[in-house]
């Protein structure tokens, strides 16, 4: 069974391009607090590599990423 992650902020990019999800995720999450979870939805097919880019460049915490209902999902934790 897969752990349920709990995410503080929903920021949904379906329809928008690159760069636009990761420019977005970068201004949502800096409005987070240290340790609270973004679940970002894309359905750009480039989202995946971009975000997991992002996320080593930037030292925030990839949690899961994943396909649900033809969209990416990915839960991102604040460093």
């Amino acid at each position: 069974m897969t752990d349920v992650i709990k995410e503080d902020q929903v920021l949904d990019c379906s329809g928008m391009l690159c760069p636009m999800p990761v420019v977005k995720t970068s201004k949502a999450i800096k409005e987070l607090q240290s340790g609270q979870v973004l679940k970002m939805i894309s359905t750009d097919p480039g989202a995946p590599p971009d975000m997991e880019a992002w996320a080593r460049q930037t030292g925030n915490e990839m949690l899961r990423s994943m396909t649900e209902n033809g969209k990416f999902v990915f839960f991102l934790k604040k460093k």
